[in-house]
């Protein structure tokens, strides 16, 4: 017998959203139930859908009350729509980052924790095979005690991309967007940050918004993590064009990062594990030779995924993977990240 599919409604139908739409047409036991929007080209694309319309999302959700959200909306809604979608007792998955502040992320991660309605929050690379198979080799002691970790993502954003005025002022540029995707990946494989220092520079383009940023992380365990992150740089040394996650960007055959221990180092998104050679004479050091293995994985969507996770959460049958007290963590270290870089300072991160 099969089962009824989830009913999922959309808040948000611009490029994220309509993202989410493929996903859900291609993924079985879902079905789109109607889109939230005030965008004109929102209430033609619902009619070419075939299902229902509203400007507002909770004009949409007492309409229809659907079996679950997702809300794809800019972040300054994330908060206002979630507790929307509480209030009614709809699951939801909220798209990253959880809200446009710290603040707002912890009164929705308090809000879903009272009311006992489970939120998750799409860091969509969590459900990634390649970090899951990353984060069991570091978990098992494949490189020893981790020791050190170099993150990049430096690509060019074209220019077009900063015809949106928002863009191009304080909270539009890479630590805002796209860090966050960085130090939540770091969170999940090595555990949580617990001091920052950071610069900043707009020397590129001269916009008020940082187009470059360098990052030194410590996590607890003492471990020293650093991030070299800029949206004004022709390079495939970023997650996106190396790892083949999202179609849109150039594939290139390079890497993004490599994580280091006291017994081996494993490269990203590749998945090189460098050890000493297990028979050979030579103590581990620098005279030492070394092998590397190229660990396995399935690949899959890591969208589809989470879709599938997000399922299961509204069945009640799994627990969120990312929450909004948890994501609030990898957002308010983007905010350490500008205070430091705003005033020199080494800024200390609550776990």
């Amino acid at each position: 017998m099969t089962a009824t599919p989830l009913r999922i409604a959309l808040i948000g139908a611009g490029a994220f959203g309509q993202r989410h739409i493929e996903i859900l047409s291609a993924e079985p036991g879902f079905a789109l139930s109607g889109i939230a929007d005030p965008a004109p080209a929102s209430r033609a694309l619902a009619g070419r859908l075939g299902v229902p319309w509203a400007e507002r999302a909770e004009d949409l959700l007492d309409a229809h009350a659907p079996d679950g959200a997702i809300i794809a909306t800019p972040n300054a809604l994330h908060v206002t729509q979630g507790l929307a979608c509480l209030a009614r007792g709809i699951p939801a998955l909220v798209e990253k980052p959880v809200a446009d502040t710290p603040e707002g992320g912890l009164a929705l991660a308090e809000a879903a924790e009272a009311i006992g309605i489970p939120l998750l929050i799409g860091h969509h690379r969590r459900h990634n095979p390649i970090l899951e198979t990353a984060r069991d080799a570091i978990a098992a002691g494949r490189i020893g005690r981790p020791v050190a970790a170099s993150i990049t993502w430096l690509i060019r954003k074209p220019d077009d991309y900063f015809d949106a005025a928002w863009r191009r002022e304080p909270g539009g540029g890479p630590v805002m967007i796209n860090l966050v995707h960085e130090v939540d990946a770091l969170r999940f494989l090595l555990g949580e940050v617990v001091e920052v220092q950071a610069m900043t520079s707009a020397a590129t383009r001269g916009f008020a918004v940082e187009d470059t940023a360098a990052v030194l992380l410590r996590l607890a365990g003492g471990l020293l993590a650093t991030v070299a992150i800029s949206d004004a740089a022709a390079s495939p040394w970023n997650w996106e064009q190396t790892s083949g996650e999202n179609p849109t960007f150039s594939r290139q055959p390079a890497g993004n990062g490599v994580i280091t221990g006291t017994e081996g180092s494993l490269s990203l998104p590749h998945l090189d594990l460098w050890r000493y050679e297990a028979h050979s004479s030579i103590p581990p050091g620098w005279s030492a030779p070394m092998s590397r293995q190229r660990l396995l994985f399935t690949a899959d969507d890591p969208y589809r995924r989470q879709l599938r996770h997000f399922g299961r959460v509204i069945r009640r049958e799994e627990p969120p993977r990312v929450t909004a007290r948890d994501a609030t963590r990898s957002l308010s270290l983007c905010f350490a990240v500008l205070e430091a870089a705003r005033s020199g300072r080494r800024i200390a991160v609550a776990g």
